[in-house]
């Protein structure tokens, strides 16, 4: 799953979301130049956008989504580890949730918490 640090990275992330526009923005802080080959994508309103490069919207409201510049999809935990290997900051963040043992419990806790955050906004 290593991603070459000069390779591009299309974003796919919610930005009606608060949060994650605040996470977005503190990524960019801490990534720096390194992360300037990363492209930011609101998916609202791409829903066809979307569906062409093979991300169904509904899962992209609940998970985030990152495409690499050879057109591979990964998808929530791979998504956010792929992104956090761009900083030096949070790349052992990046290797601590991809542990066997966390990334199944992290990933259960990031669903339940999506789906809450939607529902709490008439959004899911």
């Amino acid at each position: 799953m290593a991603e070459a640090a000069e390779e591009p990275l299309w974003v796919y992330y919610d930005a009606a979301c608060p949060g994650c526009v605040r996470d977005r923005r503190r990524f960019e802080r801490l990534a720096g130049e390194r992360g300037g080959r990363i492209h930011w994508v609101d998916i609202t309103g791409r829903d066809e956008e979307l569906k062409a490069l093979g991300i169904d919207p509904l899962a992209a409201m609940l998970e985030l989504h990152v495409r690499s510049e050879s057109g591979r999809i990964y998808r929530e935990l791979d998504a956010y580890i792929v992104l956090l290997r761009r900083t030096r900051w949070l790349s052992p963040v990046a290797w601590l949730i991809g542990l066997p043992l966390i990334k199944p419990l992290l990933g259960a806790w990031y669903r339940r918490w999506v789906r809450r955050r939607l529902c709490a906004t008439g959004r899911l």
